[in-house]
């Protein structure tokens, strides 16, 4: 006898729709709770068993050897019309089964017990149920263990849903988190580009950095999902690959960075005196279309310390330019190495100008 569609169906198939798992791959977590359950039990059979429009689809299964049957021969396409537990000690014996082929047939399933996979709201999805090929009865121990594991397909069930409307609402912040940080950089540039005084455009520049760093470190929390840690080693890669673009013809940026994970707020800083001084190289340290060299080399060490230099083999600075007072918006970069909490050391170099820091990693791993 082939089973009523239960008097919510309607209901029933939309949230058993919302959890997107038919036809979804096995899964271990899936697979162990029928294990389990078949052993505890001691049954030849055990399913995760999902009933929907017009058929039984089994999420994890063992002894059985096939994934979906038609609802015809469904046993717990009956079971879910009744209390949250069925036990059909003789399936023979009852007659709603005396002519499922899957019953009656040789060897036939003589045993069936079900505990319903019940939503948040009590919408039957389908059972965690064991069957055998002889009738038998469960021990209250047996049956409260089919329950318990019942409970458990529902809250792995539950934890795939919530894990996946965490990364839809994820993906819509990233979206407007980053055209916002479009729109201001691009905002930013423009007023740049329109002001009148050397002190505005340089504050302006500055800025623009700031937010090109911020920029960056966004597009890399998101890919890596690292939380409140940075990779500072893809950071800086992927940073400098964006300022390579720009970089003027005949100027090469090398750029080597050893294995380090930091906080994302030290990250920031990095990045945005990294920005900083590889714009203001290529502005000011090749005059006349020269060529060169504007290398970042970043070393973690052994005792957590991060060493960063930066450096480019340019001009230098002019005779009467005091290092310690002006250029590379020295302001705001010793604002940056306050946010470090380390000394940034501008001086020039035999050939050009660098720059050295250091500071303690918060989130301090090494690869």
């Amino acid at each position: 006898m082939e089973a009523k569609p239960h008097p919510l169906q309607a209901d029933r198939l939309r949230a058993l729709y919302a959890y997107e798992v038919l036809d979804t791959d096995r899964e271990k977590d899936f697979n162990d709770i029928v294990e389990l359950a078949s052993a505890i039990c001691g049954t030849a059979i055990s399913v995760v068993n999902l009933i929907d429009e017009d058929r039984q689809w089994f999420k994890a299964e063992t002894g059985l050897g096939v994934r979906e049957t038609p609802l015809a021969t469904s046993i717990c396409s009956h079971a879910i019309l009744e209390a949250d537990f069925v036990e059909i000690y003789d399936t023979l014996a009852d007659p709603r089964m005396r002519d499922n082929p899957l019953c009656a047939g040789e060897p036939g399933l003589r045993f069936y017990a079900g505990a319903q996979l019940l939503t948040p709201e009590g919408l039957p999805l389908g059972t965690l149920c064991v069957l055998d090929y002889q009738p038998r009865e469960l021990t209250p121990l047996q049956r409260d263990t089919l329950r318990v594991l019942a409970q458990q397909v529902m809250a792995q069930l539950e934890m795939r849903k919530a894990l996946r409307a965490t990364t839809l609402l994820r993906q819509e912040v990233d979206h407007r988190v980053k055209n916002s940080l479009q729109s201001l950089g691009a905002y930013v540039r423009l007023q740049s580009r329109a002001a009148q005084s050397e002190e505005t455009r340089q504050a302006l520049a500055a800025t623009g950095s700031r937010i090109s760093a911020v920029a960056t470190l966004h597009e890399q929390l998101y890919l890596a999902d690292a939380g409140p840690t940075v990779a500072l080693d893809r950071y800086v890669a992927r940073l400098c690959g964006h300022l390579e673009i720009g970089a003027p013809e005949g100027i090469t940026l090398a750029v080597q960075v050893g294995s380090v994970t930091v906080g994302s707020r030290q990250a920031v800083a990095v990045g945005t005196l990294i920005n900083e001084f590889v714009a203001n190289s290529y502005k000011h340290a090749f005059p006349g279309g020269r060529s060169g060299t504007v290398s970042i080399n970043v070393r973690p060490q052994a005792d957590g310390m991060v060493h960063v230099t930066c450096r480019d083999d340019g001009i230098g600075l002019p005779v009467d330019v005091d290092a310690r007072s002006g250029g590379l918006g020295l302001q705001i970069a010793r604002m940056i190495g306050a946010e470090l909490q380390c000394e940034l050391v501008f001086e020039p170099a035999e050939r050009g100008v660098v720059l050295t820091f250091a500071f303690a990693a918060e989130e301090f791993r090494t690869g």
